[in-house]
């Protein structure tokens, strides 16, 4: 899919105040550490995670989006008027029922005439709805959608390491998919898609997307909830493996769809899992690391949350600069792939 028109503005990310590093949740695991005889310092060895953020206090995914969705109206200088759709994009959910894109429009103090939406599919959510409301302007049907994601792991990670002190019956291996969970982390990001001449000068121009899913791997990956708890379960290894080669297989259609080469990108931001997602991915694409711009070691997993913050972090930090072609490499549990053309 290409893009004629159509650009990012607004992009911000709004970030948790509260820290937990690895080594304070390593303390938190200690009754199991201790059975176990598991190392201490293993979830950042193995991660490369120092630490993530949390909210400290309960936050609906609703709250945490409008969060990000008020600064990010603000930054491109739009009211609650000039919205045409509105996208809440995330994991979390407030519930089953209304949509949480409910909840964020009466937090925004939005209008009647925006259309309102859920798009959830695991981290993938905020590139897909970039791209479903891209496809809006390019048709001339909207003029600018405002696309929110707030993520929440703090239940998923308080409840896993109950679960992991708690049953006496856990080995060393069967305590392994439980291990994804304490990468995860919160936050929230947010903005604003529309055509290029309804733009501020500080703007991201969308040039073409490309996607590829493996359904057949669509059970290495899976969270519920339990008991009215979260909980997630992950075949890490698995879906690594499998992971990295959707990526592959996406990163063809990628480079058709763009005319883009591995050596045209001056800059490279991926949904960020960990270390050794990072550098089997740039391996096995044949891309250059040095263009990677990385988060994960302060923020961990944050869901969909994740690519987009840490775009906005390379922006704000002067990693990018105006121009740089920069690709956007996602990846989603499920498993789904997802990749974006953008100038900066």
């Amino acid at each position: 899919m290409q893009f004629q028109r159509t650009v990012l503005t607004g992009l911000v990310a709004e970030l948790p105040p509260e820290v937990w590093t690895s080594d304070e949740v390593e303390k938190r695991l200690a009754p199991v550490y201790t059975r176990l005889k598991l190392p201490e310092g293993r979830l950042e060895l193995m991660t490369g995670i120092k630490e993530r953020r949390f909210w400290p206090q309960a936050m609906l995914a609703s709250q945490a989006s409008a969060l990000a969705g008020k600064k990010a109206m603000a930054a491109a200088g739009v009211g609650p008027a000039d919205i045409d759709l509105l996208i809440h994009s995330s994991v979390c959910r407030d519930r089953l029922e209304p949509s949480t894109a409910a909840y964020v429009h009466g937090l925004l103090g939005l209008g009647p005439q925006v259309q309102i939406m859920d798009i959830s599919n695991a981290c993938l959510g905020f590139l897909n709805a970039v791209v479903m409301a891209a496809g809006l302007v390019e048709s001339g049907q909207i003029r600018r959608a405002l696309i929110c994601s707030g993520e929440n792991g703090k239940p998923l990670v308080e409840h896993t390491i109950r679960q992991l002190n708690e049953n006496l019956s856990l080995t060393r291996d069967s305590i392994k998919p439980y291990f994804a969970n304490l990468t995860i982390g919160a936050g929230a990001a947010a903005a604003i898609v529309c055509r290029e001449e309804l733009a501020q000068d500080d703007l991201i121009r969308l040039r073409a997307a490309a996607w590829e899913t493996d359904s057949s791997a669509n059970q290495l990956c899976e969270g519920d909830t339990s008991s009215n708890e979260l909980d997630m379960r992950t075949d890490s290894e698995a879906l690594l493996i499998a992971g990295v080669g959707l990526a592959q297989r996406c990163w063809n259609r990628f480079k058709n769809e763009s005319g883009w080469t591995e050596s045209t990108p001056q800059k490279i931001i991926t949904h960020q899992v960990g270390r050794r997602h990072s550098a089997l991915l740039f391996e096995k694409l044949g891309l250059d690391p040095a263009k990677d711009y990385q988060s994960f070691d302060r923020l961990g997993n944050v869901g969909s949350v994740s690519l987009p913050a840490t775009l906005a972090l390379a922006r704000l930090e002067g990693k990018i600069k105006a121009g740089d072609k920069t690709a956007l490499l996602g990846i989603g549990s499920g498993l789904v792939s997802l990749m974006l053309a953008v100038e900066c």
